[in-house]
């Protein structure tokens, strides 16, 4: 494992225990989040970086009991602090690595990923391996609870335009990596930018 990728585990193995007991209101935002997918019954969903699975009960409420539900994360702590929480009955967890997901291309309609762009360590690999799992026409949501300047303030910074969150950022290299950008919302109460995939 190169040093990003073990440097993100570390980050998470340290924090995974108390997770959820830090942020306890996230529920509402990741539904309504997930409510813009627009999944339907029997659709195929992943939650990319799924941490603790916070989305999984919401994603499996979308595709109900004949849908696909995954969660792939690369530090077992946080796996096993889902399972912990009960969410593993509402999607199958993998160990796995977003740049060499265990899956066919294109057999997902969307993938969910919440908090997960600033911690890829190559975004426009890992970018283009989450299109390559997702068939034509499929979605992307990429989501956090709060947006860039509430998150920055949080950590004692302030956004800069090369963040890679940044509107004239992120729309090229999606664009780059296979998805067209379709809606991008930044405000105090969340961040999310959609996208389709291309092709």
């Amino acid at each position: 494992m190169n040093d990003d990728r073990t440097r993100v585990q570390e980050f998470f193995t340290s924090r995974a225990a108390d997770w959820d007991a830090r942020f306890p209101d996230d529920g509402p935002a990741y539904e309504a989040a997930i409510a813009t997918l627009g999944l339907r019954p029997g659709g195929r969903v992943l939650d990319a970086g799924c941490g603790t699975g916070r989305a999984l009960p919401a994603l499996r409420a979308a595709v109900g009991p004949s849908g696909v539900v995954l969660g792939a994360d690369l530090t077992p702590a946080m796996l096993r602090a889902a399972v912990r929480a009960g969410r593993d009955r509402s999607g199958h967890l993998l160990l796995a690595d977003v740049s060499r997901l265990p899956l066919a291309s294109g057999s997902l309609d969307a993938v969910f990923g919440a908090g997960l762009i600033s911690h890829l360590p190559d975004p426009k690999r890992d970018l283009a391996e989450l299109a390559r799992v997702v068939r034509p026409g499929g979605l992307l949501a990429l989501f956090h609870p709060i947006g860039r300047a509430a998150l920055a303030a949080r950590h004692g910074r302030e956004i800069t335009p090369d963040d890679l969150r940044a509107e004239p950022q992120l729309r090229p290299l999606l664009a780059a990596t296979g998805w067209r950008m379709t809606s991008y919302v930044d405000e105090d109460t969340r961040f999310l930018a959609l996208a389709v995939r291309e092709g």
